[in-house]
């Protein structure tokens, strides 16, 4: 009797599995499309360039006008991704990709088109993906389970570099066949296609009890988490140093192209497509090396390898070995950017992720931006080959970096802790009130001293990165078993912000200093009202105030 056939079984954690997720598929099939008409679009800015102007570094500069919008506005649209709806937030940005992409077409269809409005149009459709990124990159944990996280980050990468491996190829004969105006046509309409994806997603959202956080005050909130957060600081730096070594090879492929291989803008896409093609793979590869090699020797490896694939575009002249070179590079750089990518986003607690998320990818776009123009420089001095031989080198030392910056060993996601009940409160308090200040008295045996101390400088990092300031640690010296934190938060709102945004590791760690509490009387915290009197302001008492300075020149009235 023949056995039958057992069904396949369901893995999570593989590559495919966020595709089952029917929001996610819809929009990810319409990033696809969206990314194959922007990359149409580099290939028609980028040759139209080199057609416009001899000069290397303007041809560089398409890519820096791309990249350089990401390092400018990604804080600001990480904050507006984190405090307002992140579906409404993407529309709007898509929308100004597609202005942008619509004026470039008109500007070249009617003939107008000069380098520098070039740049000027590649930057607005360049501010539009900046806005629209870390909505996006941020949101995709709302749309698949916690478990195809990696997966779905990883699918991220590869819809871009889908669209890498074909769009540059076609890119090259849509230019060489109906010319750039066609290539700019051709990336406005196929914006549209994830504008309906995301007009159908239908976003449930979670409401907070608290009021969302001025614009300016949130972009502070997000430095300051990155500032105490070790791990998105290694990942942020690893990223950028990637960036500004490597974008080198991105910037100068149409002069590799030009120059180096003496070839048309067939060549420029087909060479492209090669470095895109080889990305895919490498995505497609991430779930594979993360279970097999740690953070760290991977990056390592990447950087190797990408050291001598680069060295090889330099010193080849035949296009099928240039191709097989930016095929290895397209691998290894897509695999390290994934890398970087994840560790961000297991890192960050939702309510920062979309900053943190617009932090990474300000450090890589700016990275990749100031290396751009610094690489194209370069070559306007030293010619193409030279600066590509310079970039390996650097490429080749680069893991020595691990030595100081060791990349950190991240599993799973950060999971946010349960809402904690507000505090009892006797005085009369507006959102505004502050600044707050709070101390908590912890009796810890002498024995425990420094094990004690030890534990709470990971508490001052968490509690400084959620929105304390001023945080100290203090002994009594009449009492050497009573140890006193002491803290400040702006205001009341920020102190409940602050209490509220700790995941269940923070929580488990705050548990960990409780425990070296000792005694029959409870851990006591006291909050205190640094100003209790003159915090409890509201606009039109600020309003008469100045109008009363002014008049009879009193000094500050207290409500």
């Amino acid at each position: 009797m023949a056995k039958s056939s057992k069904p396949a079984t369901f893995r999570p954690d593989g590559i495919t599995a966020p595709l089952r997720q029917l929001t996610f598929r819809r929009i990810w099939l319409a990033s696809v499309l969206a990314n194959l008409g922007a990359l149409i679009r580099s290939v028609g800015a980028a040759w139209a360039m080199t057609q416009m102007t001899s000069s290397a570094d303007k041809v560089a500069l398409v890519q820096t006008a791309l990249m350089l919008p990401v390092m400018l506005i990604s804080m600001p649209a990480g904050a507006i991704a984190d405090m307002h709806d992140r579906r409404i937030v993407a529309l709007v940005s898509v929308g100004v990709a597609l202005t942008g992409a619509a004026a470039l077409t008109i500007l070249a269809w009617v003939g107008l088109l000069t380098p520098n409005l070039l740049l000027i149009s590649c930057f607005v459709v360049g501010t539009g993906m900046a806005l629209m990124d870390p909505a996006w990159q941020s949101s995709v944990s709302e749309q698949v389970p916690p478990e195809t996280l990696p997966a779905a980050v990883a699918l991220n990468s590869i819809s871009y570099n889908v669209a890498r491996s074909v769009g540059p190829a076609m890119g090259g004969i849509v230019v060489v066949t109906a010319g750039v105006v066609a290539s700019f046509a051709l990336n406005t309409l196929l914006y549209i296609p994830l504008l309906v994806a995301l007009f159908l997603w239908k976003r449930v959202s979670e409401p907070s009890r608290l009021p969302p956080e001025r614009l300016s005050r949130a972009i502070v909130s997000g430095v300051r988490y990155i500032i105490n957060s070790p791990s998105i600081k290694i990942v942020l730096l690893r990223s950028m140093v990637l960036g500004v070594i490597g974008g080198g090879i991105i910037a100068l492929m149409p002069l590799v192209a030009r120059d180096l291989l003496q070839g048309s803008a067939q060549i420029y896409g087909i060479i492209l497509s090669a470095f895109g093609l080889g990305a895919v793979v490498g995505a497609l590869n991430i779930t594979t090396i993360r279970k097999r090699m740690s953070g760290e020797s991977a990056i390592r490896a990447c950087a190797l390898s990408m050291s001598g694939a680069i060295t090889a575009v330099a010193l080849s002249d035949a296009p099928v070995l240039t191709a097989v070179a930016l095929f290895l590079a397209g691998a290894v750089w897509m695999i390290a950017w994934a890398i970087f990518n994840i560790g961000v986003q297991l890192s960050a607690p939702r309510w920062v992720a979309g900053r943190s998320l617009a932090a990474y990818q300000a450090a890589g776009s700016g990275g990749i931006a100031v290396g751009s123009w610094g690489w194209g420089y370069l070559a306007d001095v030293t010619g193409v080959q030279t600066a590509l031989l310079i970039s390996a080198c650097l490429m080749l030392g680069s893991p020595v970096l691990g030595v100081w910056l060791r990349m950190p060993r991240i599993s799973a996601r950060e999971q946010d802790a349960e809402m904690l009940a507000d505090p009892e409160v006797r005085l009369e308090l507006s959102g505004r009130s502050g600044p707050l200040v709070v101390e908590i008295e912890y009796r810890v045996e002498q024995e425990n001293a420094r094990a004690f101390h030890k534990v709470m400088q990971d508490v001052q990092l968490f509690r400084q990165r959620n929105g304390a300031y001023g945080w100290s640690i203090a002994r009594d010296i009449a009492d050497p078993e009573l140890w006193t934190e002491r803290y400040h938060c702006p205001t009341w709102l920020d102190y409940l912000r602050q209490r509220n945004r700790s995941t269940q590791s923070e929580r488990d760690l705050d548990r960990q200093a409780a425990g070296f509490h000792k005694g029959p009387v409870p851990i006591r915290v006291r909050r205190m009202l640094e100003r209790p009197f003159g915090s409890l302001r509201r606009k039109e008492d600020e309003f008469n105030r100045a109008v009363k300075e002014a008049v009879h020149g009193q000094g500050l009235i207290r409500s």
